[in-house]
């Protein structure tokens, strides 16, 4: 098999590079966030099926078992795979956003459209020096488009930098 014949099927999987844009993958520094986000959000997921292990209502395992398996999955698997799956693009005129591999997601957003920016970080980004760009733009379906896990510096540069188009655009 030459390049030739592997390159439509390269230009097909998710992630990969459209019209030339190479996408820039989002920090690192989300794995441990998204793990320590779901791991907080499973605590009482646990503690119920604790209870409902406890109070023996059904047979050993049948609550508690799957509950452990999907915290498991949720903590240890799903992070990593989640953070190769998004990607983005700054063009003159427009960011891209690509997310996902099952269901997959490819935004463009013209810097026209942009109403206003956000960059907001939760306390565990915070405590991770990571945070999310969100852009707000005119119309109503999916009217904010948000780029997670960027260092808190690249958000705000990215900001400044679409900031400054949308500027040159209405002048």
């Amino acid at each position: 098999m030459t390049e030739a014949d592997i390159a439509p099927i390269l230009s097909d999987a998710p992630n990969a590079p459209q019209s030339g844009d190479a996408l820039t993958p989002i920090d690192p520094r989300d794995v441990p966030v998204t793990r320590i986000g779901y791991a907080i959000m499973m605590v009482p997921l646990m503690i119920g099926a604790g209870v409902l292990e406890i109070a023996q209502l059904l047979p050993p395992g049948v609550i508690f078992v799957p509950v452990l398996l999907l915290s498991i999955f949720l903590i240890f698997i799903f992070p990593p795979r989640q953070y190769r799956r998004w990607g983005y693009h700054m063009a003159a005129d427009r960011i891209r956003i690509v997310r996902g591999y099952m269901f997959y997601s490819d935004t463009v957003v013209p810097f026209g459209r942009v109403q206003h920016i956000d960059v907001s970080q939760g306390p565990i980004e915070r405590q991770y020096g990571i945070a999310t760009l969100t852009l707000h733009t005119a119309g109503n379906y999916n009217s904010s488009v948000h780029l997670p896990s960027l260092a808190h510096e690249d958000a705000l540069a990215l900001r400044e930098e679409i900031r400054a188009h949308i500027k040159r655009d209405t002048l």
